[in-house]
């Protein structure tokens, strides 16, 4: 939602003859790392998925904001990004040396930010996606999903970078206010190896087997989220992560061509 803020502020400004400054910064989980489908437009077009990028596009804001201009705005505006000093495409945050801002309330921390670009598509589900606690993201479940076996068979899986404990929470604000969920906290354990896409795409395929009556798309904000409609309809129809990771990389390998343009870094 920032980056469909800053887009529609740069429209405006086209609009209105004003020249649009970016001071750009580091992008917290590195610059190198892409993930997810590229968002199919204008079909799924939203805020929060508003132009053809994956859900993990690996650019600064002022890369973003270049390449906006250039192939996405109805109309240029007159841009100028000041450059970050400092960092390089390889940098986590942690490593930067600066304090972390929270963004957001709902991203309290790095650990936060390092699992959101894929367990955030939990929030197109019927299941909790930790809203309401101190852990959100991280923490998962529902009031019908037993913990202990949600994350035996998830750790059977060996994910990379990734294990999972058993966990209940009680969400103050949002799904299950006040009531008591089953599921599983995400520990990331080798933030180069984990690849949140693929991760969540594994917690709901384990969730609809051990569920197959409780589990339910939120099929519209879902597909938004996921810019597509065709990583739920490969899921529904029993496709492994494999397959469904396959048929999107095409579409990540061309996006990954089209940014070179506007790196910075």
């Amino acid at each position: 939602t920032y980056i469909a803020t800053m887009a529609y502020a740069m429209q405006a400004a086209a609009e209105s003859g004003i020249g649009f400054i970016v001071l750009d910064r580091p992008v917290p989980i590195n610059g190198v790392d892409m993930e997810g489908a590229v968002l199919e437009y204008p079909e799924f077009s939203s805020f929060v998925g508003l132009f053809p990028i994956p859900l993990r596009f690996g650019m600064t804001v002022g890369e973003l904001a270049r390449m906006f201009n250039d192939k996405f705005l109805a109309r240029a505006v007159d841009l100028t990004v000041i450059p970050a000093e400092g960092w390089d495409r390889t940098m986590w945050f942690d490593e930067t040396g600066l304090p972390w801002v929270v963004p957001s309330p709902n991203m309290p921390t790095l650990d936060t930010a390092t699992v959101y670009p894929g367990l955030v598509a939990i929030e197109g589900t019927n299941m909790s996606e930790g809203r309401g606690t101190t852990r959100p993201f991280e923490l998962f479940g529902a009031p019908w999903i037993d913990g202990y076996e949600l994350a035996a068979r998830l750790n059977a899986l060996a994910l990379p970078g990734v294990r999972f404990r058993e966990a209940w929470f009680s969400p103050w604000f949002s799904k299950y206010q006040g009531e008591r969920c089953g599921g599983c906290q995400a520990h990331v354990t080798d933030r180069s190896a984990f690849r949140s896409v693929a991760t969540v795409l594994h917690i709901i395929r384990t969730v609809r087997e051990m569920y197959p009556d409780a589990f339910v798309f939120h099929a519209d904000y879902f597909d938004k989220v996921m810019g597509t409609s065709s990583v739920r309809e490969a899921l529904e129809s029993g496709a492994d992560v494999t397959t469904i990771l396959g048929r999107v990389q095409p579409g990540l390998d061309a996006f990954a061509s089209l940014r070179r343009a506007y790196l910075l870094y």
